[in-house]
């Protein structure tokens, strides 16, 4: 409107009565910062003349306030128009982020396996492995995964388990990454989650009278995840299943254990289990 000679305070002025002149002049303001937002953005189309510099800034700014499906359409343009070069780089890494932002694990995966096979000694290779990890962390699936998603019990194992892998081979190869502390955390988190899951079937196995798979189950569980809380619970599981099939000395061997390492365990003292609920009786499967 400047280039036309308009004055946008007059026309204000002759057209809007002035009990209304504040809010309209709010109104107008936004109106031309709206305006003059769009007009700096580049429309997918003028993106295929773009220089690979400004493309990639074009995908980085989306990527940075948040409009996740704008950055990976400038990112996979990125990547199909300029096959070579740092920024090629770089975009697929970033492109492999935007995907996970967007909800998209699957892609985010195939993207992410496929920067570490081209580009194993990248400066950034370590992110790659975190950011893989991250993305099995946070997958939901089913809906009881949408209200108990801090429950790892309640996810699908799968996925927990290939992120506490994923997590490990970044520990193992990266020790020193900055992602590591993360990582670490993460692994222990998950690992516990798993123990709590191993616990649970034990748990079921013996409620139902299957003392031999719980005492099972629950030396499955002590092997593999030795350092987790589930550790005592899987003790006493495993001490009394042995009595009750008639193992006396192992089931005296596991409650040893128990007492040398959680002596104030209820089980030691014939408190263990619980009584449960009506509610938990009726549902065999709740823990």
């Amino acid at each position: 409107m400047a280039g036309i000679g308009y004055d946008a305070r007059l026309i204000l002025e002759w057209f809007v009565p002035v009990r209304f002149q504040t809010p309209a002049r709010l109104l107008l303001l936004t109106l031309i910062l709206f305006f003059a937002a769009c007009s700096s953005r580049v429309r997918m189309e003028a993106a295929e003349t773009l220089p690979v510099d400004a493309m990639y800034g074009e995908a980085k700014t989306a990527l940075d306030d948040g409009e996740v499906k704008r950055a990976v359409k400038f990112y996979e343009r990125l990547v199909a128009r300029f096959p070579y070069g740092r920024y090629h780089e770089q975009a697929q890494i970033e492109l492999a982020y935007a995907l996970y932002r967007d909800n998209k694990p699957d892609e985010s995966l195939s993207a992410i396996n496929r920067f570490i096979k081209i580009y194993p000694t990248h400066p950034r290779i370590d992110y790659a492995y975190y950011l893989r990890g991250l993305v099995n962390f946070n997958r939901r699936i089913g809906l009881l995964e949408k209200y108990f998603s801090d429950d790892i019990t309640r996810r699908d194992l799968q996925y927990v388990r290939q992120s506490f892998q994923d997590f490990g081979e970044l520990v193992n190869k990266y020790p020193d990454s900055s992602y590591a502390p993360d990582a670490r955390q993460r692994m222990v988190y998950l690992r516990n989650g798993l123990a709590n899951s191993e616990l649970m079937v034990a748990s079921y196995y013996f409620r139902r009278g299957a003392y031999l798979a719980a005492a099972g189950r629950a030396k499955f569980l002590l092997e593999t995840y030795q350092e987790s809380p589930a550790t005592a619970d899987a003790l006493a599981i495993m001490a009394e299943s042995y009595r009750r099939i008639g193992r006396a000395q192992l089931g005296d061997e596991a409650a040893q254990v128990l007492k040398l390492n959680y002596p104030e365990h209820p089980y030691l003292d014939g408190n263990w289990p619980a009584k449960r609920s009506k509610w938990k009786q009726l549902n065999q499967f709740a823990g």
